[in-house]
């Protein structure tokens, strides 16, 4: 089987780099030891073929072989299951790990994104709407906080579950959103300092920078 394939933009503004979704396979297949490579679609004139891949014109999408997946979580999951690595073999833990995949996808992301909208927009206006934004996400990091007390990782060991958990985290923690919540601060710093992350994270943005 051909080695497995990242897809993602060619060039992003400078603010959201460091931070594009690709980096949640560069990191997993970092971790795994698995051979892949990267290419990049348009940012700017997304054409069929990235549809025909991404139906939402997002990024990234990961193909290995005749096998083409959308969805970081998707992604993630195939990963972990073609290495044998980053998810339990028996299904008490396998289980336990997929739900927290999706509860990093679903129960965080899902507050994470509407705040970091607003701070990247640079609009602070205090509306009732935001207001209950920002207690929605207070709301779902004081869960997280609590869950993370006394424990390093989501469940036993580092798993694909805490490759989501963590970049989800670590986009509040870029508006300061943790500050109130030293649980989840210090697993951020845990995940983003393992060699794998960090070699992501630069490859992610030297990729970028090569279209500038």
């Amino acid at each position: 089987m051909a080695d497995i394939t990242i897809t993602t933009f060619d060039w992003v503004p400078n603010v959201p780099r460091g931070y594009v979704r690709d980096i949640r396979l560069r990191w997993a297949l970092e971790e795994v030891g698995l051979p892949y490579r990267v290419e990049s679609t348009p940012f700017k004139d997304r054409g069929d073929e990235h549809f025909e891949n991404q139906p939402f014109g997002q990024v990234p999408w990961l193909t290995h072989g005749d096998i083409s997946i959308f969805e970081s979580g998707a992604d993630l999951l195939y990963l972990a299951e073609t290495s044998g690595k980053l998810l339990p073999a028996d299904p008490k833990g396998r289980s336990e790990v997929i739900m927290w995949l999706f509860a990093g996808l679903n129960s965080v992301e899902m507050a994470v994104l509407p705040f970091t909208i607003f701070k990247f927009s640079g609009d602070e206006e205090e509306t009732p709407g935001r207001q209950a934004l920002d207690g929605f996400l207070s709301a779902r990091l004081g869960h997280v906080e609590a869950y993370l007390s006394g424990r390093n990782w989501l469940c036993d060991d580092f798993s694909i579950a805490d490759i989501i958990m963590s970049d989800v985290l670590r986009l509040a923690d870029r508006f300061d959103a943790l500050s109130n919540y030293p649980n989840c601060r210090s697993y951020v710093e845990r995940a983003v300092s393992r060699p794998a992350f960090k070699k992501a994270y630069q490859d992610q943005l030297d990729h970028f920078a090569k279209a500038d």
